[in-house]
């Protein structure tokens, strides 16, 4: 265990509370982030490209001219790949790009990124978020005062209207804490959590 500062949205010292050492102090595994981050990557490939090949073409049924006689190379269909509005050969067809990785393994990666953000001391923990609407120059004005610009904020539940006021700010991001992964905490810069955040992140990952 460790102490960490808590701050509120006016960079103001609010207490001190201890990070668990088995999330925030793990060793680093560059391999599973490249790993955890392909796997990412992969699962949202759309793998919809698709082109005709020769029995998806249009027409064919007929030969086209008879087989000898004509001084032509001989031709079965028109849907030829060497014709002129034939197949496609080789060419991409609907495919899921998905793979797996275990479970052990995108756990550790997770806790490897949250520890070097905290070793990078790139890590901020805040109170809470509080606004009383959709706001995005709150926001601005707040993440200035952190001397931040590319951040991602993790939050315990749904937040309409940070959520929103921050949608419009580039390079910042919201996600709620059951929805963090590898790939966006290494995609920003800076890591802010909330505290309640932090609670649920410790109550799922500390066992």
């Amino acid at each position: 265990m460790s102490q960490f500062t808590v701050y509120d949205i006016n960079r103001q010292k609010v207490r001190e509370i201890e990070l668990s050492d088995r999330i925030f102090n793990v060793k680093i595994n560059p391999h599973l982030f490249y790993e955890t981050v392909r796997n990412h990557l992969a699962t949202r490939r759309m793998g919809t490209a698709a082109t005709k090949n020769r029995a998806l073409v249009r027409g064919g049924g007929a030969k086209p001219y008879r087989q000898k006689g004509t001084g032509r190379a001989r031709a079965g269909s028109r849907r030829s790949p060497l014709w002129k509005g034939g197949g496609t050969i080789f060419g991409p067809m609907p495919r899921d790009y998905s793979f797996s990785i275990p479970k052990k393994a995108r756990r550790a990666a997770l806790l490897s990124a949250l520890s070097l953000k905290r070793q990078e001391e790139k890590l901020i923990l805040l109170d809470q978020f509080p606004l009383d609407g959709f706001k995005t120059r709150q926001v601005i004005d707040i993440l200035k005062r952190f001397e931040v610009e590319d951040a991602l904020i993790v939050t315990d539940d749904r937040h309409p209207y940070l959520e929103r006021s921050a949608r419009n700010i580039p390079g910042v991001e919201v996600l709620r804490y059951n929805n963090l992964n590898v790939y966006d905490i290494l995609n920003h810069e800076h890591l802010i959590v909330l505290s309640q955040a932090l609670e649920k992140i410790e109550g799922v990952f500390a066992s």
